[in-house]
């Protein structure tokens, strides 16, 4: 096994029916740029009732359809917000956590502490997060995953993985191995993948290889580390 192979999104995911909500952040080929990307994806009419909308730097997600919202409260929240030279992407409302932490000063794992994994019983969703700071034209990102250390939600691991921006490389991190009931939580570290120069490319790929039936949006963002110019592309299922 070679532990330092880098894979092709695409790849990983394609023959996967359920990964469920999914974070990728790295840098591109070239090393001009640093890439984010979050997905979600649904199993359940109120999981799939969703879209992405676009509030200046920010992502949030929405009811597609208000009248069919059973539980707003696992489902409608800011995955991406940025704040001063840091940009945080998350499966959850700990998006919020993470940003008032970083505000008053504290660390993204000082955040991470106050929170765990959601309480949807039986699954018990793990909450990933990423973090990427930037600075010196170019940038360092953190991961983590929260998630319960046996079926009955008794307890919450917490792991977080702190990298060095490299050329062409991206780690991606997702809530669920593969679809089941409960549904597998996502093991070990997060996956080495291919960050290409070019965004579209990138954002095709992810969207065109993730499961037709249970994909619901995507959004990419690429940000030329010189300039701080941004790039982005969004897919929401529902509008299309």
């Amino acid at each position: 096994m070679d532990i330092y192979k880098i894979n092709d999104m695409g790849e990983l995911i394609k023959d996967n029916e359920y990964v469920g909500r999914g974070i990728v952040i790295g840098k591109t080929a070239d090393g001009e740029k640093a890439a984010v990307a979050y997905f979600i994806m649904g199993r359940s009419e109120n999981s799939r009732n969703r879209v992405f909308k676009k509030e200046g730097e920010n992502i949030t997600i929405y009811p597609f359809d208000e009248s069919k919202v059973e539980d707003p409260s696992l489902i409608i929240y800011s995955p991406i917000r940025v704040i001063d030279n840091k940009l945080i992407v998350t499966n959850g409302d700990q998006t919020d956590t993470i940003y008032d932490f970083v505000r008053i000063g504290k660390s993204f794992k000082d955040a991470l502490e106050t929170r765990q994994f959601e309480p949807d019983s039986p699954n018990f969703t793990p909450r990933i997060s990423g973090m990427i700071t930037f600075g010196a034209n170019d940038f360092t990102y953190s991961m983590s995953i929260l998630k319960s250390m046996d079926a009955e939600g008794t307890e919450c691991a917490r792991y977080t993985f702190d990298y060095k921006s490299m050329n062409g490389l991206g780690h991606f991190i997702h809530t669920y191995e593969h679809n089941g009931n409960p549904i597998p939580t996502f093991q070990g570290e997060p996956e080495r993948v291919a960050i290409p120069n070019d965004m579209d490319e990138f954002a095709e790929k992810i969207w065109n290889n993730l499961n037709d039936d249970n994909k619901i949006s995507l959004y990419v963002r690429y940000i030329d580390l010189k300039n701080g110019s941004v790039q982005s592309k969004m897919y929401n299922k529902n509008l299309m």
